[in-house]
């Protein structure tokens, strides 16, 4: 069992935090008796520590002492190492998985014209595409800022315009001179509200 005779730092027990700066597995757990628990989770109860370290011999596991502050200390039957390699590949994938939220910003005026607003739709569509939200500001300026209909109107239009793509998450709300609103992408970009429905049709 010589091979399995390792220290491992910061493991941290499932009563949470680190039990120590060493973790004591095997012969290096040094007390009378502990309360030992079976590799899948069964209570075995309160026994001598040469027994627990027999069961771990017999089994080809490591006796790990999860919790030392308990009297008597307990410890389960593992493969140590196994269980820190599957630990860091979970969370190397949960890593993997999480994604930043990162706001895009774009800038409209009330009285943009055609070809501008291509331009800036496309850049939405874009954003929403890499899975941004978007934060799409009218800027009003002098007497239009008595038309907050226009900034409304035009939102609206790209909304509609990105409907594919992405969803109202913030409705439009007057900010001083600014007309502010929030598009978010689709968890799944490519389960496209239009999409769908063409497939119910064509079905």
């Amino acid at each position: 069992m010589g091979t399995r005779s390792r220290t491992i730092d910061n493991y941290s027990s499932d009563q949470g935090g680190p039990i120590s700066s060493e973790t004591r597995i095997n012969d290096r757990i040094r007390v009378p008796e502990v309360r030992l628990v079976g590799p899948n989770g069964e209570q075995v109860g309160i026994v001598r520590i040469e027994d627990a370290l027999r069961l771990a011999q017999e089994s080809d596991l490591d006796l790990v002492e999860v919790a030392p502050q308990a009297r008597p200390p307990v410890c389960k039957l593992m493969d140590f190492g196994k269980f820190k390699y599957e630990s860091a590949q979970k969370a190397r994938e949960s890593r993997r998985n999480q994604q930043l939220t990162v706001i895009k910003e774009q800038k409209l005026r009330p009285k943009i014209d055609q070809h501008d607003y291509e331009t800036k739709k496309g850049h939405v569509s874009r954003f929403l595409a890499a899975g941004n939200k978007v934060k799409v500001t009218i800027m009003f300026r002098g007497r239009e800022q008595s038309r907050p209909e226009l900034g409304f109107r035009l939102l609206q239009k790209l909304a509609d315009d990105v409907e594919e793509l992405g969803f109202v998450e913030s409705n439009p709300k007057q900010d001083g001179r600014n007309m502010i609103m929030v598009l978010a992408p689709y968890k799944n970009v490519k389960a496209k509200p239009k999409a769908r429905e063409a497939e119910t049709a064509e079905s």
